[in-house]
């Protein structure tokens, strides 16, 4: 161990503060919980290297608190617990390993991957018996929290206790569009951006960021994890880290690396502030991938950084003979029935709204965070509830990941209002429809799988998402997310393609539903290529142009490309950064995305936010959504039991809420086709707003159509018409 002063006992307090350490006048009051240690300190270190350690008394509710004297903003700090070990029963206090507070509100360095990181006895290649406690001191090779004040971060017009800053915008659930985006990613090649500033926060609320999302016309940016992560062991072993931050350090801290001053951890909580006042002016709301079910110290064979050291036994979901009960593939999981541990992840929540700015969250493997004392997915789980009925928390939009990988874990529309969730079938079905249905088809083969399950995700995904007072608006509706191929690899690659993650093809999904269109990779082939360019522009109008809130992930609108690498969590470098050197064909594709989420403003009928009504006659016409059939009849029983049909006319009728009617066409077929348009409700005609077969829209028209007439569809094309007049 380092060299001590001598030690020193934190001065005792009336009643226990809030956790972690709050800068008071005359030094800090520090609460750290650690039901079962038997002493607990919190450590500094002067200029010579000494550790020094305020030993905290335990005063209730496992609660450890006191006042240290001279603890002021900026200090770096750690913790120590002592007490017993016992890894049967959960308990692995080492009072030899240097801890980070869990509410540390920013933390400095990180993880150097040692023997010493560990509790129990391993060797270099982290191997070793986890029933074994190891003497070796972490010091050296840990991060260390940071003090700060969070009264002098703070913009003065912020209050601290409001749930969002004033010029937060509050946009209606119909008008959210979500762009999914990776602060790095977005930032570090974007030329406008100056050198010094790209792939950080700072870069997030640049001139030149905003412009593209305003351009683009997303209403939410939606960040990948910016808690504070460190990196799996066996990717530093290969000499990679995790680039997508899905391994939690510290769920208060921003991450200190995407910070433009990495050496100043309070200035980078001023600048992502900074960066999301400057999104909220433009209109752009905030929204946070958040990683509270499991965290960086892995299973019990991993480190010792936090959570361990503390409170193992209560922190983590452990079975009878102290091993991780893992629902998350991460090696542990966090225990939300625990207490002290959910208060901790809703203190989180809160902090990261009141203090940033934030205008929602969306929840990893949200399953795991509602599985109770039996761990069964409970809908009325006390997490959830608490979410709902905090004054905070319930102001602001929570979406669900509604699944994990323990048993029975696939929830989707399961969850409560007001949760909103990832709705993977809609994911599935446009696939199956565009890319896997079509490559049969391509091959000349028959059958299918019809246009029912596709047609209940274009309206909104009832099914899912009808009851319990829950409309469209909760299924965010999406074709590509950050895992997974991107929206140019779907249509250019039959297999993943993930050598450079060093897993030997393990990782990543085997299930992607991509078509490659005869070609593996890229190619030269100009048919091949416009192919692949109309069957993207199809899955991206089906997207936006569907019931539901429409999630586009960064990139797609430029046809970024992971070279066939479906799951890049690994490759921090230029083949996970936008390429914004577009060519011709990309910088249609952002002109194309532009004006389909411009449509979507200018046809409320496509944002419905009600269900549809079921109104109307057995085959469905005459109500406010309506189906119809490539001669424009209402689509029969026998129609939709056809599992080779694939050309449907859906007539979305605006009149009961006053906007225009529109008319969404779709046609899979591998050929040209003639249908004729159904009637148009209200109107005489029908306007061609927008056809997947043109490369750039341009601000065509063809005018007005009169309907029924016969018209001619390109293959493999998506139409919108919108009413005329």
């Amino acid at each position: 161990m380092p060299p001590a002063a001598p030690e020193t006992d934190a001065q005792p307090l009336p009643r226990c503060p809030a956790p972690g350490v709050t800068p008071v006048a005359g030094g800090a009051d520090v609460a750290v919980h650690a039901p079962d240690a038997s002493s607990v300190w919190l450590t500094t270190q002067d200029a010579l290297g000494r550790e020094h350690r305020h030993r905290l008394p335990r005063r209730r509710e496992g609660w450890w608190f006191g006042h240290v004297p001279g603890l002021a903003a900026g200090t770096r700090y750690g913790l120590r617990a002592d007490g017993p070990w016992a890894p049967e029963r959960g308990h692995r206090f080492n009072p030899a390993k240097l801890l980070l507070d869990p509410y540390a509100r920013a933390i400095d360095g990180g993880v150097r991957l040692t023997p010493a990181v560990y509790g129990h006895v391993v060797d270099d290649a982290g191997r070793g018996d986890h029933r074994v406690r190891s003497d070796l001191d972490s010091a050296p090779d840990t991060p260390r929290a940071v003090v700060v004040d969070l009264a002098a971060v703070d913009r003065p017009a912020q209050e601290p206790e409001r749930s969002a800053p004033a010029s937060a915008p509050r946009h209606p659930a119909d008008e959210l569009v979500i762009y999914e985006a990776h602060v790095v990613e977005l930032t570090r090649r974007l030329p406008a951006v100056p050198e010094q500033l790209r792939g950080t926060y700072a870069a997030l609320g640049h001139p030149a960021t905003i412009a593209h999302l305003r351009e683009l016309g997303v209403t939410a940016l939606e960040l990948l994890p910016v808690h504070a992560f460190a990196h799996e062991p066996h990717l530093v072993r290969r000499g990679l880290t995790n680039h997508w931050g899905y391994t939690t350090l510290g769920f208060f801290a921003p991450h200190q690396p995407y910070s433009a001053t990495p050496e100043d951890p309070q200035a980078t909580v001023r600048e992502l502030q900074d960066a999301i006042a400057a999104l909220h002016a433009a209109g752009i709301e905030v929204l946070l991938d958040v990683v509270y079910n499991h965290t960086a110290e892995q299973g019990v064979d991993g480190t010792t950084l936090s959570w361990r050291g503390l409170s193992a036994a209560r922190s983590y979901r452990l079975d009878e003979r102290g091993r991780d009960i893992d629902v998350t593939g991460c090696g542990n999981t966090l225990d939300l029935t625990d207490t002290a541990t959910q208060r901790m992840v809703l203190d989180s929540l809160r902090h990261w709204v009141t203090r940033y700015g934030v205008d929602g969250f969306r929840f990893d493997l949200a399953v795991a965070l509602a599985r109770g004392a039996h761990e069964d997915f409970e809908r009325q789980h006390s997490f959830l509830t608490a979410l709902r009925t905090d004054p905070v928390l319930s102001q602001v939009r929570l979406i669900a990941e509604p699944w994990d990988i323990g048993p029975h874990g696939w929830r989707t529309g399961q969850f409560p209002p007001p949760f909103a969730e990832w709705n993977d079938r809609y994911r599935d079905a446009v696939r199956t429809f565009w890319l896997t249905d079509a490559a049969a088809r391509a091959r000349g083969e028959r059958g299918g799988h019809g246009m029912g399950e596709l047609a209940t995700r274009l309206a909104g995904s009832h099914d899912l998402f009808g009851g319990h007072d829950r409309g469209p608006e909760a299924s965010v509706s999406f074709v590509t997310a950050h895992d997974g191929f991107t929206l140019a690899d779907l249509t250019a690659y039959d297999h993943k393609h993930n050598e450079a993650n060093g897993e030997d093809g393990r990782d990543g999904s085997d299930h992607d539903l991509s078509w490659n269109h005869g070609v593996e990779g890229p190619t030269d082939d100009p048919s091949v290529l416009a192919a692949r360019r109309r069957t993207a522009r199809g899955m991206l109008g089906t997207l936006l142009l569907s019931t539901g809130t429409p999630m586009i992930a960064s990139g797609d609108e430029i046809g970024r490309t992971t070279d066939g690498n479906n799951n890049p969590y690994a490759q921090a470098n230029a083949l996970s950064w936008l390429d914004w050197d577009l060519d011709q064909p990309r910088r249609d594709l952002l002109a194309t995305t532009a004006h389909l989420t411009r449509l979507r403003r200018e046809l409320p009928v496509l944002r419905r936010r009600a269900g549809w009504s079921a109104g109307g006659d057995s085959d469905g016409a005459g109500s406010d959504l309506s189906w119809f059939d490539e001669h424009g009849a209402p689509m029969t029983t026998s129609a939709w039991e056809q599992a080779d049909r694939r050309t449907l006319q859906l007539v979305l009728d605006g009149r009961p809420l006053g906007h225009r009617s529109a008319l969404l066409v779709l046609h899979g077929g591998p050929h040209d086709a003639t249908l004729t348009l159904p009637p148009v409700p209200g109107a005489s005609g029908w306007v061609l707003e927008w056809d997947s077969a043109w490369e750039s829209p341009g601000g065509r028209r063809t005018g007005e159509i009169l309907s029924p007439r016969a018209e001619p569809v390109g293959a493999a094309s998506l139409r919108l018409y919108s009413a005329a007049g």
